[in-house]
């Protein structure tokens, strides 16, 4: 497939030049909820723009700056974590990690003593007081949600890849070593054997995994961890083949049930579903990616290419990204249950359009 750089890099200036306006728009739902259900009893405003959301969203655009070199987004992302530092961050959980990875990547860029206190100390928090599941997994504790010993495949991207980027960092093999278990431990459990593909969640109270869904989002957190984990990490020996398997063995389900317009339904099985813009974009960056590392078969980059179109046909001249599912939690008794999500623009959403349109440049 021929790619049009320049109408991807158009677009990305776009998506780069509008992404404020979704990094700062209130959910005012998760806010909302956030005031009955705030399990920290911390101050609600604290989690206004310090959540997974937004987390994922600064990771594309830290992306786009070591692409383009184009310091207006590091100074962007600078002030963004120094006005958010200086404010309070919110109680430390699963989520409130995500926006710790960016911050890592910065903390790489250019040593910073307040950058590196808190990373530090977020690491600890993940070590040392972080809710655990039978066999020592990280438990997908949220915001407002306890989730007692449940893995969720969202884990991998918010708060591991962090943990796996302290590691290199500090020179921490305990950090490493953590990482590592908690990315084996979720294909142990969460892997779907008759497709390769990955449920959204287990839980160790039933042994279960819940409704059994093969939910979008949730896997592409997985296609785009592993490439991106094993480009932080140095993983050798038989973890890395087992990693690779892994991806090797999803891809090729996500090539049998890729719709034909070249979009990802948000249950990836299920045609009845509809499709999903951020999902799509992960995949198909995930896939890119791996093929550029060569993680799989070079065959697969025609499997992410084919989502450009439908992608960027997508994107509004505005730099909204649409087709996008609102946060989702367990579904834990239908399937059903995912389709009901509601649509709505989000900070992931445009950053996982951001990377899917950098790796297209590459591929």
């Amino acid at each position: 497939m021929k790619v049009d750089n320049e109408l991807i890099t158009n677009t990305l200036k776009v998506l780069a030049d509008s992404f404020q306006k979704f990094l700062y728009e209130d959910d005012e739902f998760f806010l909302e909820n956030m005031k009955s259900k705030n399990l920290a009893g911390d101050d609600v405003s604290r989690y206004q723009h310090w959540e997974w959301t937004q987390g994922v969203g600064l990771y594309g655009l830290l992306q786009l700056f070591e692409e383009t070199g184009n310091k207006d987004y590091y100074d962007f992302l600078d002030k963004f974590y120094d006005k958010e530092i200086s404010l309070g961050l919110p109680a430390k959980n699963i989520n409130t990690t995500a926006p710790l990875l960016t911050l890592s990547f910065l903390l790489k860029e250019k040593e910073n003593p307040k950058y590196r206190e808190v990373c530090h100390e977020w690491a600890e928090a993940i070590m040392k007081d972080f809710v655990r599941t039978k066999e020592g997994g990280l438990t997908h504790r949220t915001s407002d949600s306890e989730n007692n010993e449940e893995l969720w495949d969202d884990t991998l991207f918010m708060t591991v890849m962090f943990l796996a980027s302290m590691g290199e960092i500090e020179d921490n093999d305990e950090y490493r070593e953590e990482a590592r278990y908690q990315f084996l431990l979720h294909i142990k459990y969460l892997t779907d054997h008759k497709t390769g593909l990955l449920f959204h969640g287990w839980t160790f109270n039933g042994n279960h995994n819940f409704a059994e869904a093969l939910w979008g989002r949730g896997n592409c957190w997985f296609t785009m961890a592993i490439p991106e984990y094993l480009s932080i990490a140095d993983v050798k020996g038989a973890d890395r083949r087992f990693l690779i398997g892994a991806l090797e063995r999803q891809v090729e389900a996500l090539e049998k049930y890729q719709d034909e317009s070249g979009m990802w339904h948000t249950l990836v099985d299920d045609p009845t579903s509809y499709v999903e813009t951020s999902a799509t974009c992960g995949f198909a960056y995930g896939i890119l990616k791996s093929v550029r590392m060569g993680l799989i078969d070079p065959k697969y980059k025609e499997v992410g290419l084919k989502a450009l179109d439908a992608v960027l046909a997508n994107i509004a001249e505005d730099g909204t990204v649409n087709q996008v599912s609102y946060g989702t939690p367990m579904g834990r008794e239908s399937k059903d249950f995912y389709k009901t999500i509601e649509i709505k623009p989000m900070p992931y959403g445009q950053a996982l359009a951001m990377l899917f349109l950098l790796e297209a440049l590459k591929a």
